[in-house]
């Protein structure tokens, strides 16, 4: 009987070889796609016996045909990567830490295949302390590498939040924990300690502190560790904007009194202190760290606050003083951008790129609260104040246009201010005014005497621009 059942396997070999032939299947796949037939049909039939013998057999030479494999092609990561998943899906966990010792001693270089092992060893295969050892196996080849230091970190984290769950369920259970070992400082997190003191001895970067941070942040046990991680934040990473910009951001996550919550008063007027403090953070931040980074901060978190809409009718009707705001009303957030929009801190920075951009947001904002005639009226007190940028006035340009009746007049004003200020540069200025007196509301007489200004001030380069550019609008190819 074995004699025929080998000589009709031996039979089909040719089958076999012809579809490794064309490309259908290699050996392997066919084998893998044998598998999961098998797998399929035994759900079908309700049949789980003999896997020993019917599958154990195929997957044992599809894990031979990966290792002749990957020793041929070492190179090939995911390769490797590939036998990893197969030993996953067919339950060789066994075989898996010798696929990823193999694949280390190989490519021992690439950070993510040691974070990739010690994960399967954590979770996978239950062993804190294998996972432990490549990770610290890791570092020695990756010192400063910020992802594997976060992972073991995390990883430690895990360990310590597994121990609490067995000795609490042992505690439940009554029984006795006198040959179990739960060291108190194992199970306040002092492991995930000791790899945040070794991570921030070699990465001394607030962004990388703050990832920790957010990191225990994660468990609920470990409040000393959070406090202790913002204690070293604070001590050592003042001259970080994302210091301050993190610092400030915790104030409105801050947890309120419980019955204040309990009413829409209460919860708005909540909502109200929180983003005061927040904003006295950044108002701390900018006095000591006046940098463009810290302002961008302290913009991007105004307008994002600004762009949240409340349906608490107290935050929608707080007044706010004529200091503040020229007694405009809106959002409690709006109190925010207003009190550092209007007090000049933002528009007149030191730092040109913070107070051009705030010109900019400001004229929307004026535009979209107060409609044009508070646009107009921002507008005319902005433009006196430098630095100016040209978007500024062009979105002015824009405003006057989306008009039922722009006028000329002022599109002119508009014109003319911007070319004081870039007149001597911008070629593309003076041809989109040319443009405008071409247009509906212009007066084309006027373009000879644009031309000639523009051929006046314009300066090296952009006279040749300008020149071409014009002479191709003349011909009507612009």
């Amino acid at each position: 009987m074995a004699e025929i059942v080998q000589h009709r396997i031996e039979e089909r070999i040719p089958e076999l070889e012809q579809l490794e032939r064309v490309g259908l299947f290699t050996k392997k796949e066919y084998e893998i796609n044998v598998l999961e037939l098998i797998k399929k049909r035994r759900a079908h039939i309700h049949y789980q016996f003999k896997k020993e013998e019917i599958e154990f057999p195929v997957i044992h030479r599809i894990n031979s045909v990966f290792r002749r494999a990957t020793n041929k092609w070492k190179d090939d990561v995911q390769l490797w990567l590939s036998h990893v998943a197969f030993c996953k899906k067919w339950a060789t966990k066994g075989q898996i830490s010798k696929v990823f010792s193999a694949m280390l001693a190989i490519h021992p270089d690439k950070p993510a295949l040691w974070i990739m092992a010690a994960k399967n060893e954590l979770e996978d295969r239950n062993s804190s302390e294998s996972a432990r050892h490549l990770f610290l196996r890791a570092l020695r080849f990756h010192p400063d590498n910020k992802k594997v230091y976060q992972e073991y970190f995390r990883m430690e984290l895990l360990h310590c939040e597994k121990l609490r769950k067995q000795k609490k369920e042992l505690e439940k259970a009554e029984m006795d924990l006198g040959e179990y070992e739960f060291s108190p400082e194992i199970l306040s997190g002092k492991l995930a300690e000791v790899v945040y003191r070794d991570a921030t001895g070699k990465i001394k970067e607030a962004e990388f502190v703050i990832s920790l941070l957010n990191i225990a942040a994660i468990f609920d046990f470990t409040k000393e560790l959070q406090d202790f991680i913002l204690q070293d934040l604070q001590a050592n990473y003042t001259e970080d904007s994302l210091t301050w910009d993190f610092m400030a951001k915790r104030e409105l996550e801050a947890p309120g009194a419980g019955e204040e919550l309990q009413t829409a008063k209460g919860r708005a007027s909540d909502i109200n202190r929180r983003e005061e403090r927040c904003c006295q953070v950044y108002e701390e931040a900018v006095k000591s760290l006046s940098t463009e980074p810290m302002w961008t901060c302290y913009v991007a978190f105004c307008l994002e606050r600004l762009k949240r809409k409340t349906n608490v009718q107290e935050l929608k009707e707080k007044p706010l003083t004529s200091e503040q705001c020229f007694g405009l009303r809106n959002e409690n957030a709006s109190q925010i951008v207003c009190s550092l929009v209007c007090s000049q801190r933002g528009l007149l920075s030191a730092v040109a790129v913070v107070a051009m951009e705030m010109k900019e947001r400001y004229l929307d904002w004026s535009y979209s609260t107060g409609g044009y005639k508070k646009c107009r009226k921002t507008f005319t007190s902005l433009q006196e104040n430098r630095p100016l940028s040209k978007a500024f006035f062009t979105r002015m340009i824009e405003i006057e246009k989306e008009q039922e009746t722009p006028k000329m007049n002022n599109l002119r004003d508009y014109y003319e201010r911007a070319l004081q200020e870039f007149g001597t540069s911008d070629d593309d200025l003076w041809l989109h005014y040319i443009q405008e007196e071409l247009g509906a509301f212009g007066q084309p007489e006027n373009c000879g005497k644009i031309h000639w200004r523009a051929m006046k001030f314009l300066e090296g380069e952009s006279v040749e621009r300008f020149t071409s550019k014009y002479t191709l609008l003349q011909t009507g190819h612009l």
